[in-house]
């Protein structure tokens, strides 16, 4: 009977070999890589909510066709002091809205999966920098940010202010 009771204490530590040296490094891999998906989940969950929120400036750009917002054609007339308000409002809504996606999305080494997140927000930010209107509201409208954003966004309007 004692030789029974042996052989199964040595299973018993045979199958704690076994959960050690395979178990383990197995479950600390599995929690590392469920963290992983974790955070792209949120990062896409993220930027859906914020091209959302370019979705509803989008409609506020339609709303305000008479601005001329979209294109880069002039206005038939000068804007009057209404317009010239509606659109300084509109474009602080814009830099809050860039500056929220920089500050969630934007970072120096960013992986594949966020560099790709990142580039239509690039995109967005590089076309109003190179509206002339913008570009000139960019110092009034760029006070008080976050400087990590601000420097971002001078440094694009310069590298456009070179390539024209």
């Amino acid at each position: 009977m004692p030789i029974i009771e042996l052989g199964a204490l040595e299973q018993w530590e045979l199958g704690s070999y076994v959960v050690t040296v395979f178990g383990l490094p197995f479950a600390i891999f599995l929690f590392f890589w469920e963290q992983r998906k974790e955070r792209q989940i949120e990062e896409e969950e993220i930027y859906l909510r914020l091209s959302d929120e370019y979705a509803k400036f989008s409609r506020l750009l339609l709303d305000n066709a008479d601005l001329y917002l979209t294109s880069n054609a002039e206005p038939p007339s000068p804007l009057t002091s209404e317009q010239l308000e509606r659109k300084k409002i509109i474009f602080e809504i814009l830099i809050s809205l860039f500056e929220r996606a920089f500050i969630l999305v934007y970072e120096d080494k960013m992986s594949k999966q966020t560099a790709r997140l990142w580039a239509s927000w690039e995109d967005y930010i590089r076309f109003w920098c190179n509206r002339a209107d913008f570009k000139l509201a960019l110092p009034q409208l760029l006070s008080g940010e976050d400087i990590d954003f601000r420097n971002y966004v001078n440094c694009i309007a310069q590298e456009n202010l070179a390539r024209t």
